[in-house]
């Protein structure tokens, strides 16, 4: 007889709890096999693609585009033994995949509301190809009832344009099916779950988007920094004519003449520079031990923006980079983040950012701290400008530099002594040999 095995959301590790249905693969009917990509998926960190842990035939998605899930929720139906005549496969029997394996200290899924706790994952691991591939954890128990609200395709389709979450919603339809009357009660402002829900207008041409996976994320870490750590910026306006002309120079060098050297380039390297005289602006405000701890490394992030929203890759042990090395990191990161393939490990973990606003042709900005850090640089866009320069007005190339850090880590004297540097090093670069 069918052998219907469950592949439940995995926990993709970094504490992540949901991720939302991009895309699907696979359509019931198909013929998967184990490895093969079934469904892509974005979390708060970044999109990924699931591989089946499973070989057979799909017999039913149970989550639909759009929708967010929970880890530990089924979300596709595979019937093991199509034919009915194979021996019902174990468990323990499903085929390892290749390149990856449960990470040592990472964190338990969250278990469904009125199930038991989630089995632990099972030691098999899979081969990552171009796009970013997740741990599988298969899904041992007998299938449960789909965590899917009951509702048809154009209800589901309004919902999602409206931005209302279906599984907030009690169906008053047959069978409990959700109604086009039940979701536009919440944008009308109706009662639901006992709260009042304020009405909002939707006029023509408005369109609403859901806040999830990078966004939600995103505003969630910035409401949580600037209403934590007490922000404090500094500006300062330099003269970068000598690095630019520097930056000129490299280009006909043989050892620079494949590699990009932008400006972002050497604020990177100037920040690593300056912050061995000033590690207080490469730490992080522990506030449960009650202590400040100063990294031994600089992994510094590089705020992108990307379709899906901002994101701030790192470049790890990014001080430890010669000017060229730290050239090439920072071209592929910010490559490969705006295609949406970063790994969401390389997004966890930063000691310092760099947003570099200056693309934008924005001169200047007030940044927020990251979680977890105690300081940010923004670059302004570099401009001609009139400069004094030996009594003079002459043109020159002009940058203006923002730093915001936490007044709890690090004092004015310190952030202004070493915003000063990272100035200094921009404006004659000729001062590195001294750091």
């Amino acid at each position: 007889m069918p052998r219907l095995k469950r592949f439940a959301l995995p926990d993709v590790g970094e504490g992540l709890t949901e991720a939302e249905i991009l895309r699907w693969h696979v359509a019931p009917g198909d013929t998967v096999a184990v490895n093969q990509t079934v469904v892509e998926i974005e979390t708060a960190k970044a999109a990924v693609e699931l591989p089946s842990p499973y070989a057979g035939v799909v017999t039913e998605l149970l989550a639909e585009p759009g929708t967010t899930v929970d880890v530990g929720t089924p979300i596709l139906t595979i019937d093991l033994d199509p034919g009915g005549t194979a021996a019902a496969p174990d468990d323990d029997a499903v085929p390892n995949l290749v390149g990856y394996g449960p990470h040592a200290g990472s964190a338990r899924r969250r278990p469904r509301r009125g199930a038991a706790p989630t089995p632990a994952a099972a030691n098999g691991t899979f081969t990552a190809s171009d796009a970013v591939k997740v741990p599988f954890t298969p899904e041992p128990a007998e299938p449960a009832e789909p965590a899917v609200p009951l509702a048809k395709p154009p209800v589901r389709k309004l919902a999602k344009d409206l931005g209302v979450d279906l599984r907030s919603l009690t169906g008053s339809g047959e069978g409990g099916v959700i109604t086009r009357e039940d979701v536009r009660a919440v944008v009308d402002g109706a009662v639901v779950d006992g709260a009042a829900v304020a009405a909002v207008s939707v006029g023509a041409g408005d369109r609403r988007v859901p806040v999830r996976g990078v966004r939600k994320a995103t505003a969630a870490a910035m409401v949580a920094s600037a209403f934590t750590a007490p922000h404090v910026t500094e500006f300062l306006t330099v003269d970068v004519t000598p690095m630019m002309e520097l930056r000129a120079r490299l280009a006909t060098d043989h050892a620079f003449r494949e590699v990009r050297v932008t400006p972002l380039a050497f604020a990177a390297k100037a920040v690593c520079l300056a912050a061995r005289r000033t590690p207080d602006v490469n730490a992080s405000w522990d506030d449960a031990a009650g202590e400040i701890v100063y990294f031994g490394s600089v992994h510094l992030g590089i705020a992108a923006a990307t379709p899906r929203g901002l994101v701030v890759p790192k470049v790890r042990d990014a001080d430890r980079m010669g000017l060229a090395e730290l050239a090439v990191a920072l071209d592929e990161l910010t490559a490969t983040a705006r295609e949406g393939r970063t790994a969401p490990a390389d997004l966890t973990g930063g000691t310092f950012t760099i947003s570099n606003v200056g693309v934008f042709g924005v001169d200047t900005g007030t940044p927020i701290i990251n979680p977890g850090e105690s300081a940010i640089l923004a670059l302004g866009a570099i401009r001609d400008m009139p400069w004094v320069v030996d009594g003079a007005v002459v043109p020159r190339k002009v940058c203006q530099l923002a730093l915001s850090f936490d007044h709890r880590v690090v004092d004015g004297q310190q952030a202004s002594q070493f915003l000063t540097d990272v100035g200094a090093l921009l404006a004659d670069p000729a001062l590195a040999i001294t750091y």
